[in-house]
């Protein structure tokens, strides 16, 4: 019998002999415009290169670090499937070193590629694919160090870290470079989610949920700003939002309008590309996430939910970095509405029942 799924269907434009052809005569480029890197990590990236033998494929390199970030995920699961503050503290120590050798592997394999003449397009295409699936891992090892618990910061945590990860993507897509600005999430952001990890470790998840009103000479500046409540995991999470909004955003969508203005693009037309799917499956996701009827919350299904939209953003990613190795169209992610529409369909219909 004959099988013709979709997404193998959704697949074949690039293997024609023009999307060949470009993904062969591909170049990568990249600009990291980060301090800290310039200055402190690529010396020590370039000391870790010389550790690995030659025989290592780059690809293994990278999914060596991604196993890192399984395990710690794992981890979660056993010791702490609430993502509450009643872990132990050890885990936490755990999640700062896994975190730390996926970066370290992260920017390794590249140099293993060029070091032994194995750089091909189809490394970048497998190197961000696993970079969207661990921007899943790295909220669910944040939410489980602040003690977030199955609730809706989680939630924003998540939806911020693989927004943040897919506007890179499309914006190295439509401009040909992969930019990191001055503060960039693969370094400054893992810097500070791992000081976050280790003090977690010190101190405990329950160091974070300390209301800022108790800290006297904190709360004379922050309570005509923020409610009676606010705690450090809180403003850990508004600190990412910041982060997002501020040094990524604007950077990215600007990036994206010049490359428009260069190559003679519809902005307007671009935008829509772009944006529209954060829109559609923010909206998919909200719904199913905060329905009365959803059980993700209440019932303590958050990992399980993560885990699912590490695989479709997954997908996300590999299908625009795909499409800019081939030199194709911008894809239109019908194969990632699909599952979000027939759950978001099901909660409905709980909903509708519920009444």
């Amino acid at each position: 019998m004959k099988l013709s799924w979709i997404p193998v269907r959704s697949y074949k434009g690039y293997l024609e002999a023009d999307k060949i052809e470009n993904l062969r005569l591909y170049k990568y480029a990249a600009v990291d415009k980060s301090p800290i890197s310039k200055y402190i990590l690529k010396p020590y990236w370039d000391f870790a290169i010389k550790l690995f033998p030659k025989w290592i494929a780059p690809n293994l390199i990278t999914l060596i670090g991604l196993f890192f970030m399984i395990f710690n995920v794992i981890l979660i699961c056993i010791y702490n499937p609430l993502l509450d503050t009643e872990g132990p503290q050890w885990i936490n120590f755990s999640f700062a070193a896994g975190l730390w050798l996926y970066s370290t592997f992260d920017n390794v394999d590249g140099r293993q590629a060029r070091r032994t003449g194995t750089s091909s397009p189809l490394g970048e295409l497998f190197d961000h694919g696993c970079d969207a699936v661990n921007c899943t891992y790295v909220a669910l090892l944040q939410c489980a160090a602040l003690g977030l618990g199955h609730t809706p910061s989680s939630a924003v945590l998540l939806f911020i870290t693989i927004v943040g990860f897919y506007l890179s993507t499309a914006e190295e897509y439509y401009t040909g470079v992969l930019y990191l600005g001055y503060l960039n999430g693969p370094t400054e952001g893992i810097l500070l989610s791992c000081i976050a990890f280790i003090w977690s470790g010190v101190y405990g998840s329950a160091s974070w949920h300390v209301p800022l009103s108790e800290i006297s000479w904190l709360s004379q500046f922050t309570s005509f700003l923020l409610p009676s409540d606010t705690d450090f995991a809180d403003i850990f999470v508004i600190g990412m939002v910041f982060f997002f909004l501020v040094t990524l955003l604007p950077v990215c969508t600007w990036s994206i309008y010049q490359a428009c203005q260069e190559k003679s693009l519809n902005t307007t037309q671009v935008f829509t590309k772009v944006f529209s799917p954060i829109a559609f499956t923010g909206t998919f996701i909200g719904y199913w996430i905060s329905s009365p009827s959803s059980t993700i919350y209440s019932q303590q299904h958050f990992i399980l939910f993560s885990i699912f939209i590490s695989f479709l953003f997954g997908e996300m990613a590999s299908d625009i970095i795909l499409a800019h190795l081939t030199k194709s169209k911008f894809p239109s992610f019908k194969n990632i509405y699909c599952p979000l529409i027939v759950f978001c369909f099901f909660t409905l219909l709980s909903d509708l029942f519920e009444k």
